[in-house]
């Protein structure tokens, strides 16, 4: 870590000390390396760097996923697939061995740290980054950025600790998820004024809220596996099946957090947004019609809560049962056809009473931001801003839950940081296709 007093000038700026930034460092690093010499500076606003990269994974950061494609991301799958393709999860893995930490990969695919500890990972970071000749500025909030024209110069930046000139100048501030940690949507703005467009951004995986009259208060803790269906006015945009989560104030879980960026976008452009639960997943009402009535026949004594108790949590089937407005002690052959019938599609076809998403603070990414159009796939070079580079989350691109995200912030980070060193020294400025 260091200050700027002796710095006014550097090679290459990074604005963001996060994962994507510190990853552009370090491969900004390395090329230059074998180049000649060259300085190198991250700035970052927060106090302690790393922020979101300590508390991801409930702690323990999941880097990667053991397979990672265009279809685990959200945005111009063309061009996602593009950049995937520059930094396999192969490579990723020896990458992060080479700095000395090993990962172990989970049932689910997602990819650890072996001493499942964030701290090892963002250690590794700033350790490599040190070893290459970067510097690190924590506490250096940048406050605007002026690009010059008819020097060899090309970017001013001005932050509360004075002013640094940087030949290229690579965005990785975050979108706005988690604010606290420094991502709080600045860096859009930054984007803006060097000429970008910023699509609409909305919290994206991040739990639900639901209406306080609701069952899930009593199920907080209960997980289960469902199919959730999301319907944006009167068309389904989304259907998946995962691992749903009861808690105090709504849902959450897997399932949940993939499918929320879906009812936050449409709330947010005006739409109507239905949000659905098939709590017997792959089945269908008449399936499970045919199912009760088999039970009804054998069983006829059992009561409802013991039947439906048989394919269902029990505390849910109880917490359904009354929600339908049923006594979950009813013989199941003596309850009436009406009511049977909504409980079995309520089973089936659960409308969530969803009343917001739980905000910024809780939502692990951003969805929206610098369309993909406007950078080179090839180095994530600005196509209207020659010598500017965007990585990471600032970009028009959400990855699912489970380490996506992450892969992406390598990926992108990597790209820049080789692009915009070597190309520095060259003083190419060429932006590309």
């Amino acid at each position: 870590m260091s200050n700027l007093e002796s710095c006014p000038g550097c090679d290459v700026a990074i604005i963001g000390a996060g994962a994507a930034g510190l990853a552009a460092a370090i491969f900004a690093g390395e090329a230059v390396e074998q180049s000649g010499p060259s300085r190198i500076v991250v700035l970052d606003g927060a106090k302690t760097i790393g922020a979101k990269i300590l508390v991801s994974g409930g702690g323990r950061c999941n880097v990667t996923h053991d397979e990672v494609s265009p279809t685990d991301f959200f945005g111009n799958r063309r061009i996602i697939k593009n950049v995937l393709a520059a930094f396999s999860v192969e490579e990723t893995i020896s990458w992060f061995a080479s700095m000395g930490v090993n990962l172990k990969r989970e049932e689910t695919g997602k990819l650890f740290p072996v001493t499942d500890k964030a701290r090892t990972v963002l250690n590794a970071l700033v350790d490599r980054c040190r070893k290459v000749g970067v510097t690190i500025c924590p506490d250096h909030r940048v406050q605007r950025i002026e690009q010059v024209t008819g020097t060899e110069a090309g970017f001013r930046v001005h932050h509360t600790h004075g002013t640094l000139v940087a030949k290229k100048l690579i965005l990785a501030t975050g979108g706005r998820s988690i604010p606290k940690s420094g991502s709080d949507g600045f860096g859009y703005e930054l984007a803006r004024r060097l000429g970008h467009q910023v699509t609409v951004t909305v919290p994206a995986l991040v739990p639900l809220v639901l209406v306080d009259t609701m069952f899930h208060k009593t199920l907080s803790g209960l997980s289960q596996e469902v199919e959730l269906t999301t319907i944006v006015n009167g068309r389904t945009i989304d259907i998946r099946t995962g691992s749903l989560l009861w808690t105090h104030f709504g849902i959450s879980g897997p399932v949940v957090m993939d499918a929320s960026r879906f009812w936050c976008l449409a709330r947010k452009q005006g739409e109507s947004a239905e949000v659905y639960a098939n709590f017997l997943p792959g089945e269908t009402q008449e399936q499970l019609r045919q199912w009760f009535m088999e039970q009804t026949r054998e069983h006829p004594r059992r009561s409802l809560g013991k039947t439906l108790a048989q394919r269902l949590p029990q505390r849910f089937a109880d917490a359904v049962i009354r929600h339908a407005g049923c006594d979950g002690q009813t013989a199941s052959a003596q309850l009436p056809r009406k009511d049977r019938d909504h409980l079995l599609a309520l089973l089936t076809k659960f409308p969530f009473p969803v009343v917001q998403d739980r905000g910024w603070n809780y939502a692990e990414v951003t969805a929206g931001g610098v369309p993909l159009e406007e950078i080179n796939f090839r180095t994530m070079e600005s196509k209207l801003a020659p010598g500017l580079y965007l990585v990471g989350e600032i970009l028009d691109c959400d990855g699912r839950i489970g380490g996506f995200n992450f892969q992406w912030a390598w990926v992108t980070g990597r790209l820049a940081g080789r692009a915009s060193a070597v190309r520095g020294r060259r003083g190419d400025g060429s932006t590309g296709d």
